[in-house]
């Protein structure tokens, strides 16, 4: 079993319990699954910039990425139909937990002038999505294998039905959120 998941079940679901009240366990909120996705502006031109993101998203995730292809044509991009514009990856169960446990405690702290990610990007229903800058903050990958930096999407999915318990969750389980300044703090600047 993942460490984080055993973290989640002997410790977070009675701190989730205490904060909310929940009188059913299954209620209590928990994570569905993390979704990775890759866009590659420059695979219109070149399909080799798509596999080389292919390659690290799959070494990111520990799982084969699938291609994304596009919906509809879009003459400004130069885009059509049913190209292959990114990749995506669905990450589920124990595999799920080990991803987010590197990308806590690994990842994110990696980025460069961090502060903690902002609590302001829940969608309404509980998901957080997360989007980084470049995929070099994973351990996994070196920084000469890799020939182009790229951006990558991270979207955590929860069955919270409210964004401050899908926020209360994520604390507990170590995401590094931005501390609220508090008022007394901005008094003793004025």
């Amino acid at each position: 079993m993942a460490r984080l998941k055993k973290f989640y079940k002997e410790n977070v679901v009675s701190l989730m319990i205490k904060k909310f009240g929940y009188k059913n366990p299954l209620a209590i909120p928990k994570v569905e699954k993390v979704c990775l996705n890759m866009g590659v502006s420059d695979a219109k031109k070149d399909s080799k910039s798509l596999d080389v993101a292919k390659k690290s998203l799959a070494l990111i995730s520990g799982q084969q990425p699938i291609m994304t292809k596009a919906k509809k044509s879009i003459a400004g991009f130069s885009l059509r139909e049913g190209m292959s514009i990114g990749c995506k990856v669905t990450l589920r169960g124990d595999r799920m937990y080990e991803f987010l446990e590197r990308l806590f405690n690994l990842a994110i702290p990696r980025i460069r002038d961090f502060q903690g990610v902002s609590a302001n990007q829940f969608d309404g229903r509980g998901n957080f999505t997360l989007g980084l800058q470049e995929q070099l903050v994973f351990p996994e990958l070196e920084y000469k294998e890799v020939e182009k930096v790229q951006g990558l999407s991270v979207t955590i999915v929860t069955t919270a039905k409210k964004d401050e318990e899908a926020r209360q969750l994520l604390a507990y389980l170590g995401m590094p959120f931005k501390k609220r300044a508090s008022p007394s703090s901005s008094n003793l600047e004025a």
